[in-house]
């Protein structure tokens, strides 16, 4: 059980601590405001010239000295109650607020031993900032502390979550800026205090900053009165509490009790749940702080206002280089915050700046939650024999593939009950993905009311279902980035929601793996099925298999893509994709029943290999080159394929044909473009260099001829695939549609191979015509037809 919260009211500052929290606060400003101008003379022990400012001003200042006053009481409230916290910090280009912070408190010398805690390190801090070479404007990978991509807003509050989820001692604050709380997955987000369990999840405290603008407009929650906006926060189950100012001392009193009030509330709510185990949903704290954007920045600007307006935005006075007069108030700005009272002569932060700071891993910069690969303990893998289904002949046996993975999902679930470190998102598609064997382990997650009628809900399951995307993947990725492991599942095309998600997510893994501080963490595995070929009855709209070609555009070094064609080869994938760390690893599987084509010792060296020889499908001898290659990926392309050869076998018996099944798409690139790429040797000896290769794929076509383009037989290579002509139909009529099916794939063997198409002609008739019966039938009888339907393989 974890442990209960110390509970220590504090409601007043003593001068004391008034004055160091303002000294802190004071020597962020600094810093931040010397990050995005000066090169030279950090300290300002000279007057300010223009060879002090670098050549190109770039950085964030509006949205810092409110984060600069959140991190300062952060500070607080962690040294005084002993707190484990990480905070998320939402504002997109907080950057230099976080890394002045973090340079304060000694973790970033510590993670960067080069930018020292003196003027020498303080110089390095601000000419490396938004330079090349240096670190970029917004808080990034490089960022002590960060668990979380500032390029672009939207997740900062579902990251904060999928953090506390599993984590009972762990305080995760999460600012919200204002322009960031007018996007969709943002609001989407504040129901996510339903799904978070007050026993064994840690809390989440919202901070929504209102600073009035964003880059050139007002935000919207900024102009709510406050009565408005308060009521809106309650109905999104928050107790809010307010803190509106532009007077220091009145803010940081005001603030120091908002925090003492909002932990006092937590440590109350999750005592309850974890002594009493009372059963009503808590309604967590939310704090609101109002202060004005480039809050003491410089007022005027060439007789415009710029404080608390959106001029202050990034940079307040842009021709410091050029104009002595700018050159000038900004020397009397950065003097403003009295750096002499804040830094001695050595550059050193003093005992007043200081004082508020926690000690080693109770520094936000230092927390262990935020490198999560430290914590991170090897998943509890079950044997896949336990789960793997009998294939002794080929094609003959069906299961639906992903039910028999959800046995493998469940027991996972059972060996992590007591640790607690696995969980499965999806946006309320378990049980139709049919997954629903995990509810025998672990029920779905949720806070709110239950009537009769409901199944599985569980305030202390594992299971995580909500109807976005977003949420889904932002939860993932806070719980992945904090040292634990997951899977998402969601239907192949509807996945597309969180396109930009996962790019940001491949960037953050790209640049973490070039950090030798951070350790790698659990990968991000998705499960994509009800997939384009099986969505015949919803139709056109539920029928799109691009996520695999946005994925494989990305940083080689990060992605991996499998389409198992069978049950025994996606428990494979996915046992090796649950023990992989630092990828995005995108399974693409069908929940319909499908031919087990591989015994599970078959499916293990098949997935090994990535892409193979299935020489018992073929008809070739190992008498030279075959005469054609029919290839495949995805499980409907590789039934079509079998049974292609199957035709091809009982029409033409003299026909060599070769038969190749890819697993991991990424085999087909070359070496030096991917690490799973096939030498050309490799590939050569797999499709030939100069034999037809009829390409039969789940997917768009094209992705195949872009993957293969550079290989030596890539000219005689014609790939099928989906060509978006979709419909509401029969499961054949798919594939007929998009010239995928089994007939048009004999065909095409018929009009590549040389000297075939006058003496298979009327071979190629009889396919002709079985598609159009296979048009008249479905016509009507609704169904596929009977040779379709009951086929199963006969080799």
């Amino acid at each position: 059980m974890p442990k209960t919260p110390h509970q220590d009211r504090r409601t007043t500052l003593t001068n004391g601590e008034l004055r160091a929290l303002d000294a802190h606060w004071r020597a962020a400003n600094y810093l931040t405001a010397g990050q995005i101008y000066l090169l030279a003379n950090p300290l300002l022990t000279e007057p300010l010239t223009g060879a002090h400012i670098k050549p190109r001003l770039l950085g964030h200042w509006g949205t810092s000295p409110g984060l600069n006053l959140v991190y300062t009481h952060l500070n607080r409230v962690i040294k005084a109650r002993g707190l484990d916290a990480l905070c998320v910090w939402g504002p997109g280009h907080g950057g230099p607020a976080v890394l002045a912070n973090s340079w304060l408190e000694g973790s970033y010398s510590e993670t960067y031993p080069d930018v020292t805690r003196d003027v020498e390190g303080m110089a390095r801090l601000f000419g490396q900032f938004s330079f090349p070479g240096g670190v970029p404007s917004h808080i990034a990978p490089q960022t002590p502390g960060s668990i979380h991509e500032g390029g672009e807003l939207g997740y900062s509050l579902a990251h904060a979550y999928g953090a506390a989820l599993d984590h009972p001692d762990l305080l995760v604050a999460c600012v919200i800026g204002d322009g960031e709380a007018e996007t969709g997955p943002l609001a989407a987000s504040w129901h996510a205090n339903k799904f978070l369990d007050p026993v064994y999840d840690g809390a989440v405290l919202p901070i929504l900053h209102l600073n009035g603008y964003k880059i050139a407009n007002p935000a919207v929650l900024a102009r709510l009165p406050e009565p408005e906006l308060d009521e809106l926060l309650k109905g999104y189950g928050h107790a809010p509490i307010h803190v509106t100012g532009d007077d220091p001392v009145q803010i940081h009193r005001a603030l120091a009790e908002a925090f003492d009030r909002s932990l006092d509330r937590i440590a109350l709510l999750q005592r309850t749940a974890r002594q009493e185990r009372g059963n009503e949903r808590p309604h967590w704290p939310v704090i609101v702080l109002r202060t004005p954007k480039g809050w003491t920045g410089p007022a005027w600007v060439d007789g415009e206002p710029v404080a608390g307006t959106w001029r202050s935005h990034q940079v307040p006075l842009a021709g410091v280089r050029e104009k002595p007069e700018h050159r000038r108030q900004l020397e009397a700005w950065l003097r403003s915050y009295r750096p002499e009272e804040l830094f001695d002569a050595e550059g050193r932060p003093t005992a007043d700046v200081l004082a508020c700071i926690p000690e080693g891993a109770r520094r936000l910069g230092a927390t262990p939650y935020a490198n999560g690969g430290l914590r991170t303990r090897e998943l509890p893998l079950p044997p896949l024999d336990d789960f793997a289904v009998p294939a002794d002949k080929p094609g003959v046996t069906l299961h639906e593939p992903t039910r028999v993975l959800g046995g493998f999902l469940a027991q996972i679930m059972r060996d992590t009950a007591t640790r607690r470190d696995f969980r499965l998102v999806g946006p309320d598609e378990t049980a139709s993905n049919r997954l629903d064997a995990v509810f025998a382990a672990s029920g779905k997650a949720w806070q709110a009311q239950t009537i009769q009628v409901d199944e599985h809900l569980d305030r202390h399951g594992r299971v995580m279902e909500v109807l976005s995307e977003h949420l889904c993947q932002g939860w993932l990725e806070g719980y992945l980035l904090t040292g634990r492991h997951g899977l998402f599942s969601c239907y192949e095309a509807f996945v597309h929601i969180v396109d930009s998600m996962v790019s940001q997510h491949i960037k953050w893994l790209k640049t973490s793996r070039e950090l030798p501080w951070r350790a790698p963490v659990p990968s991000l595995n998705y499960l994509l099925t009800s997939h384009v070929w099986r969505q015949d009855h919803n139709g056109f709209s539920h029928q799109d298999p691009g996520f695999v070609d946005h994925v494989l555009n990305k940083s080689p070094e990060v992605v991996r893509v499998y389409l198992p064609p069978d049950a025994n080869t996606l428990l494979s994938v996915t046992d090796h994709a649950l023990r992989s760390r630092d990828y995005v690893n995108v399974i693409v599987a069908g929940k319909q029943p499908c031919f087990d084509w591989l015994s599970l010792d078959q499916a293990r060296a098949h997935c090994a290999r990535g892409a193979g020889i299935w020489d018992w499908a073929g008809t070739e001898n190992g008498d030279g080159d075959p005469d054609v290659v029919l290839a495949c990926a995805g499980d409907v392309p590789t039934q079509e394929v079998l049974a292609a050869s199957d035709l091809l076998r009982r029409h033409l018996p003299e026909l060599a044909v070769r038969v190749v099944n890819v697993v991991d798409m990424t085999r087909l690139l070359p070496r030096e473009d991917h690490p799973h790429g096939m030498p050309d040797f490799e590939y050569d000896g797999l499709f030939t260099t100069d034999q037809p290769v009829i390409f039969a794929y789940h997917g768009y076509p094209w992705l195949i001829h872009r993957l293969a383009y550079r290989r030596t037989g890539h000219r005689n290579m014609h790939v099928r695939g989906y060509r978006e002509m979709g419909t509401t139909t029969t499961p054949f009529d798919m594939v007929v549609r998009n010239d995928l099916d089994r007939y048009r794939l004999v065909m095409d063997v018929i009009d590549r191979v040389p000297g075939l198409g006058v003496r298979a002609a009327v071979v190629r008739q009889r396919m002709a015509d079985a598609r159009t019966r296979h048009h008249a039938w479905i016509r009507e009888h609704g169904t596929d037809l009977p040779e379709v339907a009951e086929w199963t393989w006969a080799g």
